[in-house]
């Protein structure tokens, strides 16, 4: 087995994007006529999620199934051995004598980098403390490619919420600054876009802008809304100033481009009113779903199999 592990989103090239977004473009379509795809049906992929999941893991453990493949998962720090004592390098190390995929979930940043380095079997980011979550941004690449353009046209994306600590928002910027994309960041200065990121997008002569106000929004293509995320802040009266800061709702949708699309990764809590969830800008659900179809895509890219799907054209 090829051993290929997805760790950040700066291993992609434009080329392997293009690639990905492709074949999952090719599962979407061949799952409307096979509940399975069996292609990984020796294989056995470890979710290993010791921070809170829904959509991240059900989707892993689901895609794995339509390729045939089996699932062991280990959920929460107090249901391992981690809360006794265990360190994660001996949890992985056990694990890689179980399971041919690892797919973790840390608090830590950096946890997948260590994971990597520990074991031999392909291992897959799902999201490591405040850092990335390459495939989110994956599915949420996709996503944006299904309403717009990407190829040919030039997109500007607003960001709103919580740019500090949304590890989202970090792996995608890196996605999309492969294409010709451009970026307003909407949110107070407190929880905005760490320096390094900023730095990285002056350096590629990247255009962006930074402001508090939501009305930026109005000249967006995409609008990507995340939760201000509790569990980042030490102290909790930061969070409870921001928490109902921007609220996505008609008023301000009639203000902005009929075409925009309203994104976010879930879960969400105030920031995007319920009253939109059934106009067509609101595309979050779609963006849950694809995350079935892109992960399918990762899970035959880290094991060398993606030409395998040829044979169910």
């Amino acid at each position: 087995m090829q051993v290929k592990s997805i760790l950040t989103a700066d291993q992609f090239t434009r080329s392997d994007l293009d690639l990905i977004l492709n074949k999952t473009a090719l599962i979407e379509s061949l799952l409307k006529n096979h509940k399975q795809l069996n292609i990984l049906n020796e294989y056995i992929l470890a979710t290993m999620f010791f921070e809170p999941s829904t959509r991240t893991r059900l989707s892993f453990e689901s895609a794995m199934h339509r390729l045939g493949g089996r699932v062991v998962t280990a959920v929460g720090m107090q249901f391992s051995s981690l809360a006794k004592g265990e360190t994660l390098f001996d949890t992985l190390k056990v694990l890689e004598s179980y399971a041919d995929i690892c797919a973790i979930r840390h608090p830590v940043e950096g946890a997948s980098t260590v994971a990597a380095k520990s074991i031999s079997i392909p291992v897959i980011n799902a999201g490591d403390g405040a850092g990335e979550h390459p495939t989110q941004a994956i599915l949420d690449l996709y996503t944006i490619s299904v309403y717009k353009d990407i190829i040919h046209k030039k997109i500007k994306v607003g960001f709103v919420g919580d740019i500090k600590y949304g590890r989202t928002i970090h792996s995608l910027i890196k996605l999309l600054s492969k294409y010709n994309a451009s970026f307003i960041f909407i949110s107070p200065s407190e929880i905005g876009l760490p320096d390094k990121y900023k730095e990285a997008l002056t350096n590629q002569n990247i255009e962006y802008k930074e402001t508090s106000d939501i009305d930026a929004l109005a000249e967006c293509d995409v609008g990507y809304i995340t939760r201000i995320q509790e569990e980042r802040f030490l102290d909790h009266s930061t969070f409870e100033k921001f928490k109902d800061l921007y609220i996505i709702n008609k008023n301000l949708l009639k203000k902005c481009r009929e075409d925009i699309i309203i994104m976010h990764p879930l879960p969400r809590l105030n920031e995007v009113s319920t009253e939109i969830d059934q106009m067509p800008q609101a595309v979050y659900f779609k963006q849950a779903e694809y995350g079935l179809y892109s992960r399918m895509t990762l899970l035959l890219y880290v094991t060398g199999l993606l030409d395998k799907l040829d044979a169910f054209k």
